[in-house]
């Protein structure tokens, strides 16, 4: 059986690791990563108000990783060879049979000034550090915002945004201190959340106005001072700015040898290959740049999607056999408030959106439910 190498521990990583050992159980598995550990992004949005806590996100995978019988390589890729199949790290060379990109994207910080602002999926620190801001501060004006990747519409999340704007009115209201605070939202677009759908788009304004958070839409983002940020529509006054950029591919993406989107990511055809060089390079995941409709989200549920198209095609090439496997694009979140949530769910033949309190903790129950394989 062949040697697999996948880059990264996230979210297709470790759905790849799992579909392998069941497709191409006598496979050998190399995973490179800086440390053997999973961050569940998802749920960093309740680290600012104490929901969870940074040991409740951060698991290690030594245990994951010895039952899958995975060889981790703690390293950071540099580098891939004109053929793909050989691999530079920060901590030596590998060379392998068939490779599965699932790094993850980049965040553009092209930005004047963005050190000023804090994005919370960048991790745990990044969300601790919004934890602690707040519980500092006795008042001002907190901004929130998003931008994307002009030559990549589909590269952005801005879901998180929406998650940790409501979540933050909600814990000051909580806390009797919402009073003394003034939130306003930023996008460079008219329709923040467009990829949810129109009617997604108008429930989340009309949340937005029923809490009483200002809104400055539709005017791009030049850059940010520490206490302001500021727009082609003029400056909003900001005394702590949480800002999601836009995404790109991985930083060692332009000088490798695949072909890359004109936003910068790796370009994937319909069986999650790269192309030039199919069935020996896969990818799933934020990395990519994939075909499907515009709204087609960048979130961990699709990346899940990804990795099994990708390791289904890889034990059919294993066969001998030509790769049939795809993904459907789909859509699937709930926007959580900390008291409550709404459901959206999108495919091309289906849209749903629904509230209840309920969503909330069927939010929290699925993080349980996700994390139980690699819980060791």
């Amino acid at each position: 059986m062949p040697q697999i190498t996948i880059i990264g521990s996230g979210f297709a990583g470790l759905t790849a690791v799992r579909q392998i050992r069941q497709k191409m159980p006598n496979a050998k598995i190399t995973l490179i990563s800086p440390t053997p550990e999973f961050i569940y992004l998802p749920s960093l949005i309740w680290i600012p108000s104490g929901l969870r806590q940074p040991e409740d996100l951060r698991l290690d995978l030594t245990g994951f990783f010895r039952a899958h019988r995975v060889d981790h390589h703690p390293g950071r890729l540099l580098g891939v060879t004109e053929t793909g199949k050989g691999l530079l790290t920060d901590k030596g060379e590998l060379s392998t049979d068939i490779l599965l990109i699932a790094s993850g994207g980049r965040f553009i910080k092209q930005l004047p000034g963005i050190e000023h602002t804090i994005a919370l999926c960048e991790g745990i620190d990044a969300a601790v550090k919004i934890r602690d801001r707040l519980a500092a501060m006795s008042g001002g004006t907190i901004a929130f915002g998003f931008g994307g990747n002009p030559k990549e519409p589909a590269a952005m999340r801005g879901g998180p945004m929406f998650e940790l704007l409501f979540g933050t009115d909600t814990l000051l209201r909580k806390q009797g201190r919402r009073d003394r605070f003034e939130l306003v939202f930023f996008a460079p677009g008219t329709q923040p959340g467009k990829r949810l759908g129109e009617k997604a788009v108008e429930k989340i304004l009309q949340e937005m106005d029923q809490r009483g958070i200002k809104t400055h839409l539709g005017h791009k983002i030049k850059g940010f001072e520490a206490d302001k940020v500021i727009t082609e529509g003029g400056e909003i006054p900001s005394d702590l700015t949480l800002f999601m950029p836009g995404m790109t591919g991985p930083d060692w993406a332009a000088n490798s040898p695949f072909p890359l989107s004109e936003g910068g990511l790796i370009q994937a055809d319909q069986h999650c290959q790269v192309p030039g060089f199919e069935g020996s390079v896969y990818i799933a995941g934020d990395a990519g740049s994939f075909p499907g409709p515009a709204w087609m989200p960048k979130q961990a549920h699709m990346a899940d999607l990804q990795a099994k198209a990708a390791v289904e095609n890889m034990a059919l090439r294993a066969q001998g056999k030509s790769p049939t496997a795809t993904y459907t694009p789909e859509l699937a979140c709930i926007i959580d408030t900390l008291k409550d949530g709404i459901l959206v769910f999108r495919r091309p033949d289906r849209k749903l959106m629904l509230r209840s309190r309920l969503f909330h903790y069927a939010k929290r129950f699925f993080e349980w439910w996700y994390l139980r394989p690699y819980r060791r």
